[in-house]
């Protein structure tokens, strides 16, 4: 009689719970939220040295004719307001980082949305100011008699141009960023009273 076959050993592999992360609304919007401060620390820092390196010289019937971004106080708040934003959203990059976090408080949210308000509401300012030296500079102004100065130092203008250019970008951002925090908050309703 043949002995019984030996009862099949079943290897069996530990169980871990191994959580891959999948493509969640929460990810998404963590990867937008990055993605978009990521940009507006470009946008802004593209700006603001732009700014800081547009001069130009150039001799007009035996006069020197300098044109330098110092020399209006609208330009220097326009790079004083891309360094600021520039600056605060590297500080919110910091911040959102800590929110990933599994047992972060979701009402810090709120701290977000108000960065991204205040930051797009002052380098809008900026944007606005420079704006308005830059189309008296380009077109003049008759009625005053103050002329148009972009045809003899064209440089100049152009790198004020992609300066604000670039702060407008980052302020298009900014405002997605505060309407994506809004949402975000709305999505949590507060659990403690305030």
């Amino acid at each position: 009689m043949d002995p019984p076959p030996p009862p099949q050993m079943q290897m069996q592999m530990p169980k871990h719970n191994i959580h891959y992360p999948q493509n969640s609304p929460t990810s998404f919007f963590y990867f937008a939220q990055l993605t978009l401060r990521i940009l507006v620390i470009g946008f802004t820092l593209a700006a603001a040295i732009t700014m800081t390196t547009s001069h130009q010289s150039v001799t007009f019937f035996g006069i020197v004719m300098d044109a330098r971004y110092t020399y209006s106080s609208s330009f220097r708040f326009k790079m004083v307001a891309d360094s600021l934003a520039c600056g605060l959203s590297l500080l919110s990059v910091i911040h959102l980082l800590s929110l990933n976090r599994p047992k972060s408080n979701p009402n810090n949210y709120f701290y977000l949305f108000l960065h991204d308000l205040v930051s797009a509401v002052l380098l809008l300012s900026g944007c606005s100011a420079a704006m308005a030296i830059g189309y008296v500079g380009r077109f003049g102004q008759p009625q005053t008699g103050w002329i148009a100065i972009c045809d003899r130092v064209p440089k100049f203008c152009d790198k004020i141009l992609v300066s604000i250019v670039s702060s407008f970008l980052a302020v298009i951002c900014l405002l997605v960023l505060t309407i994506m925090s809004a949402h975000k908050l709305k999505s949590h309703p507060y659990s403690h009273p305030i």
